[in-house]
């Protein structure tokens, strides 16, 4: 039978490869000698195969990516350094037999193989997520197979479900493997990131470190997503995959080391888990998760509670439900546009509106798009019955829109209309992860598809948000 014999997280940053660096790898040099440690100790430890979660390999909305190919190769010639180089024996016993637990589980696996360029039009090659870590390991080790997965854009608990599904598959297994969580924390620790600074970011920082070292795993799936956006991490979904490898375990873990010098967080930890009674966590997750669900519809507003009963009742009857008794005056008697917006487990699931009314008041735009949002948003699938209980709801009723100039535009209190001939793009006000006017407009004008350097036109809107 096989064992996870530890754990690790561990940072990805191109710039901690001396190659790439070029001096500048010493500002973080506390987090190079953690990363060449954990090289050392799995020298030691001598495991058959590296499990590695990377963020930056293929990623998919509604799915976790496995590579499955005899080798996967990569370069760093995209960071100036052609000359390293990668090539490893992929483990397709080990990959093959996760992705056999995964289809048990109903969790959906995109295997990646030489042919998904064509396929999904995506790279089966190594990513630097999974290059920068097995750089520090190679250096002591490489006498190793890989398993090489890249997270998915899923549910939180989903993805620790993954991760208890790898644990039973390596207990089918019959060789010893160690996983690496690869992931940066905050990215917005001051001005030198790459998407500015915020000040929750050394909160989220100091945050996370510490529930990981204590292997607070409830906390860790509770903290607040607000938090967690505002800090512009990309490697939580990493550690939620790994600690479900760990559930039933008692989790000892260390903080290696933390530094932040370019704006972002490097944190290195390295976990043991230990068989205890009472830390299976899935079913205690899951009954948080539908007691806040509960208690939010208990307390919904009316805006919301027509906006879910309006996509429930469309799914499960097939038709659009009549305006009910409890709309008020201003619901009825108005005419508005209105976003609906749909979030699963923190994520958006669909969001579909419309800037001017098109129906004859604000109750049938909101069961209109309503309805839009779950059925007809082209980025996702359509909401199917058994997800209707695990949604949350908000509605925005915009306000008329007026002409406006860059300065007067705030983007928490505005949104944003921009406009060139017959092409428009808008994006609604204090939206997650768009924090100065700036990015608000480049989205806006991406989603019209006018470049920067046309003329266009700006209009700004206020929004009455009901969630």
């Amino acid at each position: 039978m096989g064992k996870i014999l530890k754990s690790y997280i561990m940072p990805h940053p191109p710039i901690m490869v001396p190659e790439i660096g070029k001096g500048e790898e010493r500002k973080i040099e506390e987090t190079l000698n953690s990363c060449s440690k954990i090289g050392e100790e799995i020298s030691r430890l001598k495991p058959h195969t590296i499990i590695l979660i990377t963020p930056h390999g293929p990623v998919f909305r509604d799915a976790v990516a496995i590579s499955n190919m005899d080798k996967i190769q990569g370069t760093f010639e995209k960071f100036g350094a052609h000359n390293v180089q990668m090539g490893i024996t992929i483990n397709k016993e080990l990959t093959e037999t996760i992705s056999a637990e995964a289809r048990k589980q109903h969790i959906l696996l995109a295997e990646i193989t030489e042919n998904s360029k064509n396929e999904y039009g995506v790279s089966p090659e190594l990513d630097h997520g999974a290059m920068v870590p097995l750089y520090f390991i190679n250096k002591s080790y490489k006498d190793y197979e890989l398993v090489h997965i890249t997270y998915g854009i899923l549910p939180k608990i989903q993805l620790y479900e993954f991760g208890m599904l790898i644990k039973e598959a390596v207990k089918k297994y019959y060789k010893d493997v160690v996983i690496i969580a690869s992931g940066d924390l905050s990215h917005k620790l001051s001005d030198e990131g790459p998407y500015g600074y915020n000040p929750l970011g050394s909160v989220y920082d100091k945050g996370i470190t510490t529930l990981l070292s204590e292997g607070d795993v409830l906390n860790i799936f509770y903290m607040d997503n607000k938090l967690i956006d505002a800090a512009g991490e990309c490697g939580m979904r990493s550690f939620y995959i790994m600690l479900g490898a760990m559930d039933g375990s008692s989790i000892d873990g260390k903080l290696l080391s933390y530094e932040g010098p370019f704006g972002v967080g490097y944190g290195v930890l390295s976990f043991e888990a230990q068989p205890a009674e009472n830390r299976e966590f899935l079913q205690k997750l899951i009954e948080i998760k539908e007691t806040e669900l509960k208690l939010k519809r208990e307390t919904e507003d009316v805006y919301v509670r027509l906006a879910r009963e309006s996509l429930e009742h469309y799914i499960i009857e097939g038709k659009y439900i009549d305006i009910p008794d409890y709309a008020p005056d201003e619901m009825v008697n108005n005419q508005r546009g209105v976003f609906v917006s749909l979030k699963k487990d923190g994520e958006l699931r669909g969001c579909i509106g419309t800037v001017f009314p098109v129906t004859d008041n604000c109750a049938e735009e909101i069961i209109r798009n309503a309805v839009e949002a779950g059925e007809r948003d082209p980025r996702f699938f359509p909401v199917d019955e058994e997800e209707l209980s695990e949604l949350v709801y908000s509605v925005d009723i915009l306000m008329p829109p007026e002409p406006a100039s860059i300065e007067e535009l705030n983007v928490k209190k505005y949104g944003v209309i921009v406009r060139s001939g017959t092409r428009a793009g808008l994006l609604l006000p204090d939206l997650e992860g768009v924090d100065t006017t700036n990015e608000q407009l480049s989205i806006a004008l991406r989603k019209a598809g006018i470049s920067p350097s046309e003329d266009y036109e700006i209009e700004r809107f206020e929004v009455i948000r009901h969630m």
